[in-house]
């Protein structure tokens, strides 16, 4: 059939079937102008987490903002009328920008300290430094002590202060995300037709966010960069992180592609010093990108930084598709030098048809084991590649021939003879299968303990701030406010007391205090029992013991300002009513509403976690204090649950280990039925599985001994190296048979298997780990060791290959031996 479809139509009609590929692809190539990037923390959840739902009803219940941190580290001192004019000027520059709605700094901030005063005249008149000439010594002094404050607007030695841009909340953006939400799981067709619909509107208005909000950012970095003589400023947050995603993704797109392209011209001339043997591959792999292009753009799939090295893959995975047909294409040429040009082409085509088949088919499948994956981006490349695999398979098998056959025949070079001998690195393979007997098991042995060792000890973790390298503004800014202002990914304990207590009873309390403020009593003034103040307390005080944590803010805090104003004793009920429903609004939405929801029952302890503790295990940290408060908090006084960025994080870094082994036992699976459907035989699929399980056990091994975490990354690496490295394992058992076949001797098949099949196996190994090598030029971290990783994995698996495979099919010969009649060699 594969015979008489090229014989028939293909060769026979080249230009026109070449001609109608190519208007395919253009024509299709509209909808890679659609392709997107998506960089939001979106692409860091579970999309059936359910703690994303009970993090977003928690951030709008206390108010959660949207916003930016500058960090400011003048040369003076923080508290000089020079520093103080220049954060004034600062905060209106800001404040006239259309996305901001208020800035918060040292000079913003309710004094609630400086001096100390009673409840009542505190909240009549609140100081702040910039509205009043209190003493900067005062201010210094509370801003040392101010449990609001210390270590977190103000860094413990007063040489950086945050700058707090709050911008205006995007309610249409909240209201589409939780409609699509909603509608998740639509069932009929009315549904999901609705779905679509705000999926598409989401998608659109989102679009739009995000070039405002990049102009947001462009904006205010021009106006830091007017105040860097005197100072050091950085810029962190959320929107920032996302935003710098995106250009980090497109300049890692940019690069991969350029870069990538010129490597690949270097190796094929540099291997077949022929230019028609680098511009055929080349144009292959450039038609191969822009079709997966156009099928990222058209199934709307959107790059994230898990898939920023698509082009990388596409082009690396489109050229070793290539190079097997260009070497057996040559080694045809040279052993039938006076067959025609279109006998050797349909003879390449039809030798290199099944094993290509079959190498993809595994490719795919280890990309397909992705999609096991509960992580959307994952799943997401998963289908890009699978697709873009499949895309490579019917271009480079329609474009070789087509301009093969409209091409003359190539003529043979002729070898230059040399006395001395070149260094074959298959001959040498091939010559270590044949004269060792142990050495080869031992190192086998060896590896596997390297492995399983290492394993052992490979850990689930990455922070934030170890995606970026330290030569990035991103990391500096973001270990400023690590370091020296309370710590970046946020981390709520949520406190839900179970029975809303009495009003006070005390009548003689009640009549006093409407003696004194001449007005009605309200109900929400009485929900501060000294009960739930105590547990407050004590719940605060826990969570400040833990040296992972930096900032830790709640009710409590101004639960011990309260003490200080009140000679050293705490607060009554009262006092704290007072407080709650007098403080002028602007400052009460500051100290006060993020941290209680009276309706609700609810107070929230906020903190955020030192991302860039090496010591940090997110996992472990979140079981101690869940732990620990289930023996603070009584489960007939309160419940409280783990909530924010932190959770999220860590059940998405939870569920890659999980993941892990689902995609790897789904992919080895898969492998083992290809090997029995290829060659009909359980010895040959074992063996196959054997060999490609010790580059696997070497990536889990090094990552383990070497301290690289498995990560949302990192995971792709094992299904995706195996998906690429069986190719070259099913390339050799499909030579080797036919060798077999041709000689009844194991020896002579591996022998002349290893300096045929085993020259394409080296050339495509070799260009695939130069093509990943590329991706060390990355700002990511992530992106940097998947490439290390990825060429470690590719050199274990050519190796292993070319020597454990061979040695295994010697000792265990489990191919059929061929007939007398067989030709002998």
């Amino acid at each position: 059939m594969l015979k008489n479809l090229y014989q028939n139509f293909i060769l026979k009609y080249p230009i026109r079937v070449l001609s109608l590929l190519l208007i395919a692809i253009l024509s299709f190539g509209y909808y890679a102008t659609k392709l997107e990037i998506d960089a939001s923390s979106e692409t860091l959840l579970l999309e059936d987490d359910v703690d994303l739902k009970f993090s977003r009803e928690m951030s709008k219940r206390f108010q959660g903002e949207n916003f930016l941190i500058i960090t400011y580290s003048p040369n003076g001192d923080m508290f000089s009328n020079e520093s103080k004019e220049e954060i004034q000027h600062l905060n209106e520059a800001l404040e006239k920008l259309p996305l901001v709605k208020s800035v918060d700094s040292i000079l913003t901030v309710p004094l609630l300290l400086s001096p100390p005063k009673a409840i009542k005249d505190l909240v009549d008149d609140v100081k702040t430094f910039g509205n009043s000439d209190v003493d900067s010594e005062l201010v210094k002094n509370e801003f040392s002590i101010n449990p609001l404050y210390k270590g977190n607007i103000v860094s413990e030695d007063f040489k950086t202060s945050a700058i707090i841009v709050n911008l205006h909340k995007d309610q249409k953006y909240s209201v589409l995300l939780e409609k699509r939400n909603a509608l998740s799981t639509a069932k009929t067709d009315v549904q999901k037709q609705e779905l679509q619909n705000v999926s598409k509107e989401f998608k659109t208005h989102r679009d739009e966010q995000r070039l405002i909000e990049q102009e947001n950012i462009e904006n205010i970095r021009a106006i830091i960069a007017q105040y860097q003589q005197n100072s050091t400023l950085f810029l962190g947050g959320v929107n920032m992180i996302a935003n710098d995603l995106v250009v980090f993704v497109k300049n890692d797109l940019l690069i991969y592609g350029s870069t990538l392209v010129l490597i690949l011209i270097v190796v094929l001339w540099t291997v077949f010093r022929t230019l028609r043997w680098v511009l055929l591959p080349i144009f292959i792999s450039i038609l191969s990108v822009i079709s997966v292009s156009s099928a990222l753009g058209f199934f709307a799939w959107e790059i994230t930084v898990i898939s920023s090295n698509f082009i990388a893959l596409q082009l690396i995975i489109t050229i070793s598709i290539v190079l097997h047909l260009i070497v057996h294409y040559n080694e045809l040429l040279s052993k039938y030098p006076k067959a025609s040009n279109h006998r050797i082409i349909l003879a390449t085509i039809l030798a290199k048809g099944t094993p290509t088949f079959f190498a993809i088919i595994t490719t795919i499948a280890g990309f397909s084991s992705l999609m096991i994956s509960h992580i959307k981006p994952i799943i997401n490349l998963g289908w890009m590649m699978s697709t873009g695999i499949a895309l490579s398979l019917l271009i480079a098998f329609i474009v070789f021939p087509t301009v093969m056959v409209m091409l003359p025949k190539l003529k043979i070079k002729p070898k230059k003879q040399s006395k001395k001998e070149h260094f074959s690195f298959t001959q040498a393979c091939s010559d270590i299968v044949k004269k060792d007997k142990r050495s080869i098991f031992l190192v086998t042995a060896a590896t596997l303990v390297f492995s399983l060792t290492g394993a052992s000890m490979l850990i689930v973790e990455n922070s934030f701030i170890n995606y970026f390298k330290q030569s990035t503004e991103i990391y500096k800014g973001m270990k400023v406010i690590d370091e020296d202002l309370g710590g970046t990914t946020p981390l709520d304990v949520i406190l839900t007391f179970k029975d809303i207590d009495s009003i006070a009873t005390d009548n003689e309390e009640v009549d006093e205090f409407e003696d004194e403020f001449n007005e009605d009593a309200n109900s929400e003034q009485y929900w501060f029992t000294k009960e739930k103040m105590d547990k407050i307390l004590e719940v605060h005080n826990y969570l400040e013991t833990l040296h992972e944590i930096g900032d830790v803010q709640s009710l409590a805090s101004i639960l011990k300002i309260g003490k200080q104003l009140n000679n050293n004793k705490e607060l009554d009920g009262l006092s704290l009513g007072l407080l709650y429903t007098h403080l002028p609004e602007k400052y009460k939405k500051l100290i006060l509403s993020p941290y209680i929801s009276i309706p609700h029952n609810q107070v929230r302890f906020a903190t955020r976690i030192v991302d860039s503790n090496d010591e940090l295990r997110r996992k472990q940290l979140l079981q101690k204090i869940e732990r620990d408060l289930s023996n603070i908090v009584h489960p007939k006084t309160a419940e409280f649950k783990l909530s924010n960025l932190m959770v999220l994080y860590n059940n998405m870094l939870q569920s890659l280990f999980d993941s892990q082994i689902a995609t790897l036992g789904f992919v080895l699976l898969i492998i083992a039925f290809m090997f029995l459907v290829l060659f009909r035989s359980l010895k040959v699929a074992l063996i196959a599985i054997a060999v490609n399980i010790i580059p696997i056990g070497i990536i889990f091994g090094f990552m383990g001994w070497f301290g690289i975490p498995l990560d949302i990354m990192t995971i792709t690496i094992a299904a995706i190296a195996v998906g690429i490295g069986v190719d070259d394992t099913i390339h050799y058992l499909h030579r080797f048979k036919d060798e077999f076949a041709k000689t009844g001797n194991y020896m002579k098949a591996v022998e002349r298997s290893s300096n045929s099949i085993g020259n394409a196996m080296q050339y495509t190994s070799v260009t695939i780990m130069l093509g990943f090598s590329i991706l060390v030029l990355s700002n990511l971290i992530p992106t940097i060791y998947f490439g290390l990783l990825t060429m470690l994995v590719m050199f274990a698996a050519l190796i292993a290959d070319l020597i454990l495979l061979p040695k295994l099919l010697v000792i265990f010969k489990p191919f059929k031996k061929a007939s007398k009649d067989a030709p002998q060699e």
